[in-house]
């Protein structure tokens, strides 16, 4: 199985309006509600390409009873969240059909008790030994240290697990010098993280600081990879408009499906952008669209970039 990780658990929310327009009132044409956090988006799109996930975090009052709901019926999808105090937080997402664009509000989430920490510890090293990789993803709650996912890293090699790790700020800088296998940033947090905000220069900068390989998302210009193979860009074939949001989860999950099966690069990353590309064209975070990524997937161009 694969594991995922979030320690910022969400209810992600999400409103279609006609068009977004400010200081008005708008009247909601589609609604929608799904368990969210980067890592339970992974989970669920990895459930969707046929692997059995288990998913581990935090989760507390009725809005996390409510994700814990929603997650019960997903096939091959396995609840192993630690229930705490605080309530879950909720996002909320509002996509201008008009525009095609989507606006998203974030609730920063609830504090995580030294106690609440410590159980999630222990059974994140229950979990460890039956997973084929772990996925460390998003932001961390309150109460939880800016050095967690340094220690998780470090526990999952440990255990001869190997390890991609999506977040960003200090973070991401403490965790890349824990030595994960994949490190999985978009162009803002590489920048934070490298002080460039050429691509090139950055993703192979941030590799130098300790992941085994680095994939750069590049929005709608798809993915740019410094590996030990060398550097690769994947490149979708035109932008596709929709809804963004759970777009980049989608490319870990790919990125952890290819880890996990042994894939070669150019393979791994062809998948990973059609799969995020095909995301924009869901309705939801943690959804794709089958259809889109089918026809992507072929057309996706990757080529070996000089370092």
């Amino acid at each position: 199985m694969i594991l995922t990780v979030t320690l910022n658990t969400a209810l992600d929310v999400t409103y279609r309006v006609p068009a977004l327009v400010p200081h008005a009132g708008h009247r909601v044409t589609d609604h929608a509600e799904r368990p969210g956090g980067k890592g339970v988006n992974v989970a669920r799109v990895l459930a969707a390409l046929g692997h059995d996930t288990v998913v581990t975090g935090f989760a507390g009052g009725p809005t996390g009873d409510r994700l814990r709901a929603l997650l019960a019926p997903v096939p091959r999808l396995t609840d192993a969240l630690v229930t705490v105090g605080a309530t879950t937080r909720r996002t909320l997402a509002v996509v201008d059909a008009a525009a095609g664009d989507t606006t998203q509000f974030n609730e920063a989430g609830t504090a995580v008790t030294p106690e609440e920490w410590a159980a999630f510890r222990a059974r994140y090293a229950e979990l460890l030994p039956g997973a084929a990789a772990v996925a460390l993803c998003g932001s961390l709650p309150p109460g939880i240290h800016v050095g967690a996912y340094a220690e998780l890293i470090r526990t999952a090699r440990s255990a001869g697990v190997p390890v991609l790790l999506d977040t960003g700020g200090e973070p991401l800088r403490r965790g890349i010098a824990a030595r994960p296998d994949l490190v999985k940033p978009n162009a803002d947090e590489l920048a934070g993280l490298t002080g460039s905000r050429d691509p090139r220069r950055a993703t192979q900068d941030a590799r130098r600081r300790g992941a085994h390989a680095v994939v750069g998302s590049l929005g709608p210009d798809g993915l740019l990879a410094a590996t030990p193979d060398g550097l690769w860009k994947a490149t979708p074939p035109a932008p596709v408009h929709g809804n963004p949001t759970g777009a980049g989860d989608s490319a870990v999950a790919a990125l952890l499906a290819g880890l996990v099966t042994g894939a070669p690069w150019p393979d791994r990353l062809a998948r990973a952008a059609a799969l995020s590309a095909a995301t924009v064209a869901a309705p939801v975070a943690g959804e794709y669209d089958p259809t889109v990524y089918a026809d992507l997937l072929p057309r996706i161009r990757v080529t070996e970039e000089t370092a």
